[in-house]
């Protein structure tokens, strides 16, 4: 498990964008084996996103060959509200870079039968060779995706009752009003984030402190379902330093002695132009 550290949000949304592109570029995704990629939503991502919009543009890199699979979805709420999940990946990501629509899978949360939407999405990500990176932010409960407390470490994609924290803490995207604020969602599971090859979890923020304490310092439990990520073989927490407030001073003090490794992992930052 690695835990990259960085000064503030800015840059660990860099570091975290750099260390995506060279996972791509590296993996020299083509026709006959795309590079597989998991999403998520939420405030955290969007400085990530905004630095790959960049580099793409940049001609720096290309999401031609590359799969998307978000972590979930409102259910009930229409695909085209401005605070469906579809909306915010188009909006924020999707129609700045050049993926095919065909290649970004969000689940359906108005599908007929919701089980078997789940179930296909498994089969999705099994069709596709699995996930190569899966990125995902928590709540401050320590949800991953709508994971909530006590989920299962070893949960397939589902349907979820939403916890009233993060019914609460969603409610500032709805005007603040508890009432337009969806209670369930379609979500990976623990056990579908934790088949990726790799993970990348983003915390930022005091307000993840406790959480990102309870993931690197506890042990692993049900109720912090960012704990299960102790037992991935290639894990990376990349946060920036409010969110390690909680942390034991010699713990934050081993893992900031380690930056010359992790830097090594985004610096030099590849091109897709030097391929050419």
């Amino acid at each position: 498990m690695r835990l990259v550290i960085l000064d503030n949000y800015d840059l660990a949304s860099e570091w975290a964008a750099k260390y995506i592109c060279n996972r791509i570029i590296q993996a020299k995704p083509s026709q006959a084996r795309y590079f597989t990629l998991g999403l998520p939503t939420g405030s955290t991502p969007l400085g990530c996103y905004q630095k790959l919009i960049e580099y793409h543009k940049k001609g720096d890199l290309s999401f031609k060959y590359v799969k998307t699979f978000n972590m979930d979805e409102y259910v009930g709420l229409p695909r085209n509200h401005p605070e469906s999940y579809h909306s915010y990946m188009l909006n924020n990501f999707f129609k700045h870079i050049d993926i095919d629509p065909g290649n970004a899978h969000i689940l359906d949360g108005n599908a007929p039968d919701l089980k078997a939407e789940c179930e296909a999405f498994e089969r999705k990500i099994e069709e596709a060779g699995g996930i190569d990176l899966f990125v995902g932010g928590i709540g401050p409960d320590g949800h991953i995706a709508f994971n909530e407390p006590g989920s299962s470490l070893v949960s397939r994609t589902r349907l979820k009752t939403l916890a009233m924290d993060t019914i609460l803490a969603n409610a500032k995207y709805f005007d603040g009003d508890l009432s337009k604020v969806p209670t369930m969602a379609l979500t990976v599971g623990v056990g579908t984030v934790m088949d990726a090859r790799e993970v990348m979890i983003l915390i930022t923020g005091a307000h993840k402190a406790f959480a990102l304490y309870k993931a690197i310092e506890e042990g692993v439990n049900h109720m912090w379902t960012v704990s299960a990520f102790q037992q991935h073989p290639h894990t990376i927490f990349v946060c920036d330093e409010d969110a390690t407030l909680e942390l034991r001073v010699k713990t934050v003090k081993y893992f900031k002695g380690l930056m010359h490794v992790h830097n090594k992992l985004v610096d030099p930052l590849h091109s897709m132009k030097v391929q050419d």
